[in-house]
């Protein structure tokens, strides 16, 4: 289900990136606003930045190879990165450079309503956009707050979309508020002021962004819940006597790795311990289904 939600919000988002790109840039020509060159560049790179997070979600599924022997899973967290470095260096740093270009030789706008309009049509798209991802994000939050659920998801996928898709609701009003400033007020300034705040606004973003996603490369555990799933289901299985030490770690969002040095039950002879590891694994994925690679060290091997 999460992997079919953050594909639909992908979906959603690139579509909807896409159209405003195209609109911004017509307002551009148009309205020669720095404010809505940096929303355009800002929209391809949001664009180009759904295609990535596809593109890992398809390389993701291969099969595991001798090279890659636990698969190709952390292909999402690996492109998911390479999109908040794109956000930050394509986005963040281009507006920053036309704001001040903007602040250092200003000129009047051309075609407000033209901007304007165009500029409220990316906020009902981008707005619908950002509604998919809120009711995708909600099938596997929980109880979760929306800070939380950033910072703990193993999808990368649905935190990133939904911090762009915020970004880009922010930025569009941001750009709204400045065009509409340099009008009434006469001066072009505020067309580079309101380019400078979206560009700290994606820089922001993206280091957010890139923080996480640096945690889920290096490889995060189970999530406390999970763990504490994991440890119910070893401390009902008769076979076990005690657990010694559990250790875990993502290896792709929907892929868990579980290593586990437990203590078997005195009766349990060496005959018995094949039956007793595959009935213990049985129970752990059935408690957390992505516990995909489980080891089992028993402490001591009966007689």
């Amino acid at each position: 289900m999460a992997a079919s939600g953050s594909t639909k919000a992908v979906l959603a988002a690139l579509f909807a990136n896409l159209a405003i790109a195209i609109a911004k840039f017509v307002g551009f020509a148009v309205t020669r606003s720095a404010s809505m060159l940096a929303e355009g560049v800002h929209s391809c790179a949001d664009t180009g930045n759904q295609a990535l997070l596809l593109l890992g979600g398809r390389l993701s599924k291969r099969e595991p190879s001798p090279r890659h022997p636990f698969g190709y899973g952390r292909e999402r967290y690996f492109w998911s990165f390479v999109v908040a470095i794109i956000l930050f260096t394509l986005g963040a740093l281009f507006a920053i450079n036309e704001g001040i270009e903007k602040l250092r030789h200003p000129h009047e706008l051309d075609a407000l309503w033209v901007a304007i309009g165009i500029l409220v049509f990316g906020i009902v798209v981008e707005s619908l956009s950002f509604r998919t991802a809120i009711v995708e994000s909600n099938r596997v939050r929980g109880r979760l707050s929306w800070g939380t659920f950033i910072r703990r998801s193993r999808t990368p996928e649905l935190p990133v979309v939904l911090l762009e898709d915020l970004g880009a609701m922010l930025g569009l009003v941001v750009a709204l508020v400045a065009v509409v400033l340099a009008e009434v007020t006469g001066e072009p300034m505020w067309d580079g002021v309101g380019t400078l705040v979206i560009g700290v606004l994606l820089a922001v973003i993206a280091v957010v962004l890139a923080i996480e996603m640096k945690s889920l490369l290096i490889g995060e555990s189970a999530t406390a819940e999970d763990r504490a799933k994991l440890l119910a289901a070893l401390g009902d299985s008769p076979e076990i006597e005690r657990v010694v030490d559990l250790r875990t770690q993502h290896l792709g969002p929907e892929e868990l790795l579980v290593a586990a040095e437990v203590d078997f039950a005195d009766d349990v002879s060496g005959d018995q311990m094949p039956t007793a590891i595959a009935n213990v694994e049985s129970r752990l994925r059935t408690a957390v289904p992505t516990a995909t690679r489980i080891y089992l060290e028993p402490t001591h091997t009966p007689a």
